[in-house]
């Protein structure tokens, strides 16, 4: 576990750099400043300079390791292999809101070992290794014990790669079923509130792996109930997620 607990040091100290590295690159409040990749798919200058920061560094500090990035795809080949999305949320980031994120996630094939999720204009830093718990801000962090639907809060993520009524068709069902329903605009963001029982549940139809990478262990470490995301191709094609507190999993997978 030594490897793997200075794998997660170096993590959280280049997650908070690269945030630090965002935070100047980030455009002012106002119209969109970024440019469309596809359907609501935005792409900044940020992200390319915060995903080749993540790639030289970890490159220098772990030669051996695998690196797959959102911009550049797979980088790298290894047994481990670092996963990145350099601004989950960028929708709200390139209109100079506050809700995004850099996600770093390490997995062994198919198996999450460590995740680490830095919001730095909300001054978070959300982290786990795998059976070691799962911290905000150094803290312990667990799932909610919510139990009623009718308390729930549910966050529901919007993907161009569904058709738009089954969006809808989710949304309706979790609203009918009492929830208060919300779209946050950073699926790795959706998942860590999860993880810190700030909300019941998140869920999407499509989501691709670099969104997810980080969280996954970190849901896990905190107690939540997960789909498994990594089956079939969820790895290289992306797949559903659906993370919930314990207490309206059943539920939540019946609406979903």
């Amino acid at each position: 576990m030594q490897a793997l607990d200075r794998r997660l040091e170096t993590a959280i100290a280049l997650a908070t750099e690269a945030g630090a590295m965002a935070m100047r690159l980030r455009p002012p409040p106002g119209g969109p400043q970024a440019t469309l990749k596809g359907v609501q798919d935005w792409v900044t200058e940020a992200d390319g300079a915060v995903e080749r920061f993540l790639s030289e560094r970890l490159l220098a500090a772990f030669p051996e390791d695998g690196f797959q990035g959102e911009e550049e795809g797979v980088g790298r080949t290894g047994t481990l292999r670092w996963v990145v999305d350099p601004i989950d949320g960028t929708a709200n980031y390139m209109r100079g809101a506050n809700r995004f994120c850099v996600s770093l996630g390490l997995l062994e094939d198919r198996v999450p070992l460590a995740g680490v999720i830095v919001a730095p204009a909300l001054g978070e830093t959300f982290a786990a290794r795998q059976g070691a718990g799962a911290t905000l801000n150094g803290a312990p962090i667990s799932a909610a014990d919510t139990a009623d639907m009718k308390r729930a809060t549910v966050e529901v993520g919007w993907s161009a790669r569904r058709p738009d009524q089954d969006f809808l068709a989710i949304c309706a069902r979790v609203k009918a079923a009492g929830t208060v329903l919300r779209m946050g605009g950073s699926g790795a963001l959706g998942l860590a509130d999860v993880a810190a029982g700030r909300q019941d549940a998140y869920a999407e139809l499509h989501i691709n792996l670099w969104d997810v990478a980080a969280a996954l262990v970190i849901l896990h470490e905190a107690g939540a109930v997960v789909n498994d995301f990594l089956a079939g191709d969820g790895p290289t094609k992306g797949n559903a997620i659906l993370a919930c507190a314990p207490g309206i999993a059943t539920a939540m997978h019946a609406l979903f």
